[in-house]
């Protein structure tokens, strides 16, 4: 399997608006942390994530987090 590309050694943490948003899991993705579609032709997908109330994300930027589109910091190991 191949290893998504490191966008950053760090979470980017973001107000968010309910909705649904699409966490770009390739790392090719020009529009960091969302998926551009830059994926295609890889193994890669988007994750897709409900966000039910307005509230403050640490999104993952390493690619490596074990909680998906949410940091746990694993940049850390990486």
């Amino acid at each position: 399997m191949s290893q998504p590309n490191i966008c950053q050694r760090s979470p980017l943490v973001q107000k968010v608006e309910p909705g649904t948003y699409w966490w770009c899991a390739c790392g090719l993705s020009k529009t960091q942390p969302f998926c551009d579609g830059s994926h295609k032709g890889t193994e890669f997908s988007p994750k897709e994530v409900e966000i039910t109330e307005a509230k403050q994300v640490a999104w993952c930027m390493c690619k490596h987090s074990q909680n998906g589109a949410h940091c746990d910091g694993s940049h850390k190991r990486v």
